[in-house]
């Protein structure tokens, strides 16, 4: 891939959509929350406005994140994959050989990660273990507890 960002199209919609958000309601409504806590007078003893200006600089330090891997991504649409083996996107059942209990994962970009949601990075010991792989194949994962063993059941682009 020639960017080091690759992103689902879901994942890029949700960062713009929280991009959008910040810049557009959070970032002016703490401009007016700053406006009147300086109104109040002394600022050194103000304690909301030094609270307003602490979640600025959160805010406008999360902005720039999302801008930098809006700017760097490189969007694919997991639904217009035709592949034979396991690539970014696929949404993969495995088998954890061990426990015999299935699970499924989608293989997206780092920022959209979220293990809860059945979302892991391509990047993560599995997705990396997954990447490249057909129905069938076996992969070894190492683990903190020690190495787990998974067969790939099915995968799919969606």
């Amino acid at each position: 891939m020639s960017q080091d960002n690759p992103i689902t199209k879901a994942g890029h919609d949700a960062v713009q959509a929280e991009l959008d958000h910040l810049i557009k309601e959070v970032r002016e409504e703490l401009k007016v929350t700053i406006g009147e806590a300086r109104e109040l007078g002394d600022l050194k003893e103000n304690a909301e406005y030094h609270a307003a200006k602490e979640k600025q600089s959160q805010v406008e330090g999360r902005i720039a994140q999302l801008q930098g891997i809006i700017a760097t991504a490189q969007v694919i649409d997991p639904a217009t994959v035709s592949a034979d083996r396991i690539v970014f996107g696929a949404t993969v059942t495995i088998l954890n050989v061990d426990t015999d209990e299935s699970h499924t994962y989608q293989i997206v970009g780092e920022s959209e990660s979220d293990m809860k949601q059945g979302k892991i990075s391509y990047n993560s010991p599995l997705g990396k273990a997954l990447i490249g792989k057909e129905e069938g194949d076996t992969v070894i994962v190492r683990a903190p507890k020690g190495n787990i063993e998974y067969e790939v059941e099915e995968f799919e682009y969606k």
